[in-house]
């Protein structure tokens, strides 16, 4: 139920008359250097403000689809794999042309329209979850026929005024993310090859060469099971490369289960404990993580452990370095396998300071971390308070004040 001042149309007929709800051209065909840009599905994931290596079309395949051509504030929503996906056209896009898998919607009403195109309620409509589709297309038939409830213009305005405030305290928060994330890995590139040099704790620069040693000299390096025990519905989780995540955390959200026989015969020669790292050896190569749980087995996985000469509050930021990258691209054929012998990981070249050095370059690092972390929650945060907003305001349930009064 909605306010009684409000009404029921279908997205269809708040579009204008003279630009129904369309897909665009159906052959691309050719694309060129230079022609008429044409957008597609993967452009949604960018800022539409900023286009960058967008495709082009002929003026003459265009002609022959000045149908799907786009207008400044035009609507864009993909129709095809992550359904649902909305962009905005910016000015610098006018008159350009959109790719088969993108649906245009033209309205006056578009501010608030992409505000509740975006929403779960419309989602759900559409059937697609918060965490993607759950259809593989979105037919223009159904788009059409969206029930959307529809509040006077002014508050129209009011609803979308507000909401666009969220997004540009989410926009804000994901660039300082960005940033940070960049200035860390400038950071990295800084202090992990000692181009800058710390200070120790009596305030003096750290000096001396650093000793360069292969991993296995200074670490155990070990593997987990390269079996395949059976799975169960109760048991102890069994981590794979799938579960590192190039955040550097462990993801445990579709772990899979085995029984305590498994675990415990596992764990006999690759017995995770806090702070150990874990390093993806199939599939994905890398992904370091150091972890903070243990009471799981690993599964074609690396496991580092400390010997008391190399730190791993030192070691895993030095796997993520584009110097580790470019060895095991060499030590590993060219790196055109998905898969790392655990003689490669034991062969890496580390640049090895003192341990004094290494606690400081980790403690920096660490920090940064933080700082990372602490806007990323931030960023969620927003994120929920925001999705907490649209429900009660794209449904009347909370009210806006419009001149005055409240609506």
């Amino acid at each position: 139920m909605v306010p009684k001042d409000w009404e029921y149309s279908t997205l269809e007929s708040l579009c204008e008359p003279s630009a129904p709800i369309t897909y665009g051209v159906l052959k691309p065909g050719d694309y060129f250097a230079d022609g008429i840009p044409l957008l597609q599905i993967k452009d949604l994931l960018s800022d539409l403000s900023e286009p960058q290596c967008l495709h082009h079309i002929s003026p003459e395949l265009d002609e022959q689809y000045r149908r799907s051509r786009i207008k400044t504030n035009d609507i864009l929503i993909s129709l095809v794999g992550t359904v649902g996906r909305i962009g905005i056209v910016p000015k610098q896009l006018n008159n350009a042309n959109i790719h088969r898998n993108l649906g245009r919607i033209r309205t006056k009403s578009f501010e608030f329209l992409v505000h509740y195109l975006h929403s779960d309620i419309a989602k759900n409509r559409f059937g697609i979850s918060s965490s993607g589709s759950s259809q593989s297309a979105l037919n223009l038939t159904v788009l059409r026929s969206l029930k959307v409830p529809v509040p006077p213009f002014p508050e129209q305005q009011k609803i979308a005024k507000i909401l666009s405030t969220w997004d540009k305290a989410i926009g804000a928060t994901e660039r300082l993310i960005e940033n940070s994330t960049q200035q860390k890995k400038a950071l990295m590139q800084q202090l992990l090859t000692g181009k800058k040099r710390l200070l120790d704790e009596s305030g003096k620069r750290f000096e001396g060469e650093w000793e360069e040693v292969k991993l296995g000299d200074v670490s155990d390096v070990r593997d987990g099971t390269h079996d395949s025990p059976e799975f169960i519905d109760v048991g102890y989780p069994l981590i794979t490369s799938k579960n590192l995540l190039s955040s550097g955390r462990l993801d445990l959200s579709n772990v899979k289960l085995i029984s305590e026989e498994d675990y415990l015969q596992i764990n006999k020669r690759s017995n995770v404990n806090n702070g150990d790292i874990l390093f993806g050896m199939i599939g994905t190569i890398g992904n370091p993580v150091r972890v903070k749980s243990s009471n799981y087995a690993i599964k074609n996985v690396a496991l580092i452990k400390e010997t008391g000469i190399l730190l791993n509050s030192f070691l895993i930021y030095y796997l993520s370095s584009h110097d580790i990258d470019k060895q095991i691209y060499r030590l590993n054929a060219g790196g055109t396998q998905k898969f790392v012998a655990l003689g490669v990981l034991r062969n890496l070249v580390v640049s090895l300071p003192t341990q004094k050095e290494q606690q400081k370059i980790a403690t920096v690092l660490t920090n940064a971390d933080k700082e990372i972390e602490l806007l990323e929650q931030q960023l969620a945060d927003l994120q929920q308070e925001k999705k907490a907003l649209m429900q009660v305001l794209l449904t009347g349930k909370k009210r806006v004040v419009v001149d005055g009064e409240v609506a």
